[in-house]
């Protein structure tokens, strides 16, 4: 992904930006189920790999979560008030994928260095199946509502454009 250079640019392309790591959440979470899969059918030998996957999937989707509530939402809200009930329904939701998210961190972290029995296996699919589906629907939600006012937050040819603290991280790495 091209980082642009300019902060105008980075702002016209901050809905964007967030449709990319949705994007990039969903086939990781994608190769998380693979990775459940390989291990609950007994084709790999340790779960070391999978627990992993999982932390890294599961920090990077609460970091992902902390900074939209921390800073994007906020932004949002005081820009487009009209926005503010599909900000609140976004953020129950994150309440909820975290609830989930730590219920599956759990049950990886308690599978041994065997396959699980069926009942154990179950409900790591289940879990995870939930939190696929919440998540499509969430991440669809999130685009179709606040993507373009993403995009509309400002320009630097607008006399009263200051870019949200919270832009300023962005393409810096």
């Amino acid at each position: 992904m091209e980082t642009p250079t300019n902060p105008g640019d980075r702002l016209a392309a901050f809905g964007n930006q967030l449709i990319e790591v949705h994007d990039w959440l969903r086939e990781e979470l994608t190769r998380l189920g693979d990775d459940v899969d390989t291990y609950l059918e007994g084709r790999m030998e340790r779960p070391r790999r999978l627990r992993a996957h999982c932390l890294a999937f599961c920090s990077a989707l609460t970091l992902h979560h902390t900074g939209e509530d921390a800073g994007a939402f906020p932004a949002l809200a005081g820009r487009f008030p009209e926005l503010r009930p599909v900000i609140e329904r976004l953020e129950h939701d994150h309440q909820l994928v975290a609830g989930i998210l730590r219920d599956l961190e759990n049950l990886v972290e308690g599978l041994g260095d065997r396959p699980p029995g069926p009942e154990e296996a179950r409900r790591v699919r289940d879990t995870l199946d939930g939190l696929t589906a919440i998540l499509e629907s969430h991440f669809t939600y999130e685009e179709r509502k606040i993507v373009a006012a993403l995009d509309a937050l400002g320009s630097p040819g607008d006399p009263d454009f200051r870019p949200p603290a919270w832009l300023e991280s962005l393409g810096n790495d």
